[in-house]
């Protein structure tokens, strides 16, 4: 079943040359740029959250284009780069080791490409302006850290498999830009990193602790001291941060109080690859706590994927796929294939589209089944390549 479900989301994101809407590009309507009203916060924030919050896909009638989003180009590469591992062992239903070294070679160029310029190193963006609740504009191609993250621990990736110098002085040249471009702000016997290099967005720890996971990665190959005391700083100030039950928070303001399925992944992620590529286990007691928190608090017996620890709806993609990247990459995979199996078999049957493609959240209500590329369909392409992966080693 989750070979079939993978081939079909395969079949369809190939078709779309890996092009797609995203639940936040409202702003890239032609007709809106065409307006005044281009010019107002309220408007661009009403627009965005109207294309976002609508069951009924209105992009096609507001001139909104499908296009390559970078995050979600790196989510498809690492993906590729994963199915290459199953056929090194022996694995070919998803193709030749000669025919994905090929697909690898073809999307880290596409994602070279998608580089935001003007930077002190790598970095990646959306690619549609955003309008921030707090009235804040991130201009299309701005570069965060997530987005670099994703984009360079791809090309990381795809360096090991071809052996292609290019994609490694690439993404370790992402050190300069998380070193440089990014802002610190103190917090716990540490620091957190800003999401941007725009001010005002220094307080989410996911975004925070992807900057020292990609440190890491950047550590790893160079062994330059400086990209390991800086993650390690960024870790602890997160560890410190975290709650005596094990969870974290989304972020340090009041109105980012809420605990969350996939970013309690991505923290969980982030530490981990911090634990392995750097060789501090410091850090150990904290990962078992928050791996306890999310596996008892974010997921039903039946294998629904919750998205608050006290809550359910709206059950978004994210919460179903990063389980099985966080297992993976924290080595824990044995012991929790059942998990892992109830939850995908939920997923397929309640969040696959007969064309393909995942739907962006389940709601109590109506739901949103429009076939966003970046966040529902690149992301899963990469989560069932690590779940094809696993299963293969069982």
């Amino acid at each position: 079943m989750i070979e079939e479900s993978f081939t079909r989301l395969r079949d369809y994101c190939e078709a779309e040359s890996y092009k797609g809407w995203d639940p936040y590009d409202g702003l890239n309507s032609a007709i809106f740029q065409a307006t005044p009203f281009k010019h107002w916060d309220i408007a661009r924030l009403v627009l965005i959250q109207l294309c976002k919050r609508s069951p009924v896909n209105l992009r096609p009638l507001l001139l909104v284009p499908k296009q390559h989003n970078a995050k979600g180009v790196g989510l498809f590469l690492n993906g590729y780069c994963n199915l290459y591992r199953l056929a090194e062992q022996g694995d070919t239903r998803f193709g030749s080791l000669d025919e994905l070294r090929s697909k690898i070679d073809e999307v880290a160029g596409l994602l070279i490409t998608l580089q935001s310029p003007g930077y002190s190193g790598a970095c990646w963006g959306y690619n549609f302006d955003w309008q921030a609740r707090r009235l804040f504009l991130f201009p299309a191609h701005t570069p965060t850290v997530v987005a670099t993250t994703f984009c360079a621990s791809a090309l990381f990736e795809a360096y090991e498999i071809t052996g292609n110098n290019l994609y490694l002085s690439t993404a370790l040249s992402s050190a300069d830009f998380v070193l440089k471009d990014l802002h610190r702000s103190e917090h716990k016997g540490g620091f957190m990193l800003s999401y941007s290099p725009l001010p005002g967005n220094d307080t989410v720890y996911n975004a925070s602790l992807l900057g020292a996971k990609l440190l890491s990665y950047c550590y790893h190959y160079i062994g330059n001291e400086e990209f390991k005391a800086v993650a390690r700083q960024i870790v602890n100030a997160a560890c410190e941060g975290q709650a005596k039950d094990g969870s974290w928070v989304y972020g340090l303001l009041p109105v980012q109080s809420w605990i969350d399925s996939f970013h309690t992944g991505y923290n969980l992620d982030a530490i981990s690859n911090y634990t392995r590529l750097c060789g501090d286990n410091a850090y150990k007691v904290h990962l078992d706590k928050g791996l306890k928190f999310y596996l008892e608090n974010f997921f039903l017996p039946d294998g629904t994927p919750k998205y608050y620890h006290n809550k359910t709806y709206p059950i978004d993609i994210h919460c179903p796929g990063q389980l099985w990247v966080t297992l993976s990459q924290m080595d824990c995979w044995q012991g929790n294939a059942a998990l892992c199996e109830s939850v995908a078999q939920w997923t397929v049957t309640n969040m696959q589209s007969p064309k393909g493609y995942f739907y962006y959240q389940l709601k109590k209500g109506v739901s949103s089944k429009i076939p966003y590329m970046r966040w529902s369909n690149a992301f899963m392409f990469n989560a069932l390549s690590y779940y094809l992966l696993e299963q293969h080693g069982q």
